[in-house]
């Protein structure tokens, strides 16, 4: 006889493109989760900047998806859903900030302080609150899950902490975003000026309008902080960084590295001695670092495994959502 699958209820804090894939990949994925993992994962409350909706039952399909335009609750704050509403997880995927991590901080402070697991893609908090966060879920005898925060659906944090439990991790080095490896490529392959791929990565949506949090190194400098404080054990915040962005890169020195032999990429690197950097830095062609486009690598350094590569999508809501709801599952396994 059949068991019947768990209902884990989840609320999801920020509906923007993170938000909208988590419950894009849950419409899509529910029936064979309960199937293969038996966990039947319901959406009972959603808020945003544009208000919140909630049905402890489980929010349909059409209310989910038209959330710009049906009617909100007007009596309950985001804060209102994650205390009040019966859940189970709270998914945080508001913007991040890395100034001071709200709102993302007291959503998941308040998160945790209710009794809910919680899953994030925000890498402020993390950047900037981790060990306070890590003592306060394990207080709680709560999880915290951050595998979209690092490497979008590159499986690095689960990696380390599940496949390689057993080995010592010597460094990982890699690069963690999207934005500058699509805009070296395309100076390399192009011989084209930074400003010029740069301009063109905003016009098809690769780039943000103010891109300097990704070109200028800090994108990469904060997912390496969380790195180094869930896989090395660390209590590094961004300052601990030293960051150099690709501003500076010109086409003569691509050109230059390339009839070399090299490729020049934004590499950060975290190692055991408690170092952290973050820098253009020449690349051999047949290394397995060199990755085109928008692609996302990290090469994890071990004692017994030796080297393993790991190499994906860095962004995307899908492609976060992914990693979410390996999350959720992994909390339930």
């Amino acid at each position: 006889m059949k068991t019947k699958p768990k209902t884990v209820r989840i609320s999801i804090i920020g509906f923007g493109n993170v938000g909208r894939g988590v419950a894009e990949v849950v419409k899509r994925k529910r029936e064979e989760i309960a199937r293969k993992h038996g966990i039947d994962i319901k959406i009972v409350g959603i808020a945003d900047l544009r208000g919140v909706i909630v049905n402890e039952n489980g929010l349909g399909e059409d209310a989910i998806m038209k959330h710009k335009t049906v009617k909100k609750r007007e009596d309950m704050t985001s804060l209102d859903v994650i205390k009040d509403v019966e859940h189970e997880i709270m998914v945080e995927a508001t913007p991040t900030n890395v100034e001071d991590g709200e709102p993302g901080l007291t959503h998941i402070i308040t998160a945790l302080e209710s009794d809910r697991h919680v899953i994030t893609s925000n890498k402020g908090p993390l950047a900037l609150e981790y060990r306070r966060l890590m003592e306060l879920a394990a207080k709680r005898g709560k999880e915290i899950r951050f595998e979209a925060a690092v490497g979008g659906a590159m499986p690095i944090i689960s990696l380390v902490r599940e496949n390689l439990a057993g080995n010592g991790i010597i460094s990982i080095e890699g690069i963690l975003n999207g934005t500058c490896n699509y805009i070296l490529t395309r100076m390399a392959e192009e011989g084209l000026p930074y400003e010029h791929v740069l301009k063109e990565a905003q016009e098809i949506g690769i780039a943000e309008s103010d891109p300097s949090k990704d070109v200028e190194g800090i994108d990469t400098a904060v997912k390496l902080v969380i790195l180094a404080n869930s896989v090395f054990d660390m209590d590094a915040t961004y300052k601990d960084v030293a960051v150099t962005g690709i501003t500076e890169i010109t086409p003569d020195a691509l050109k230059l590295a390339n009839d070399a032999g090299y490729m020049i990429k934004l590499i950060g690197e975290v190692n055991g001695d408690g170092s952290l950097k973050v820098a253009p830095r020449l690349v051999p062609k047949d290394d397995p670092l060199n990755v085109g486009g928008t692609l996302n690598v990290a090469t994890i350094k071990t004692d017994l495994a030796g080297d393993i590569t790991v190499i994906g999508k860095g962004a995307g809501p899908i492609e976060a959502a992914s990693a979410v709801l390996s999350d959720i599952i992994r909390i339930y396994s």
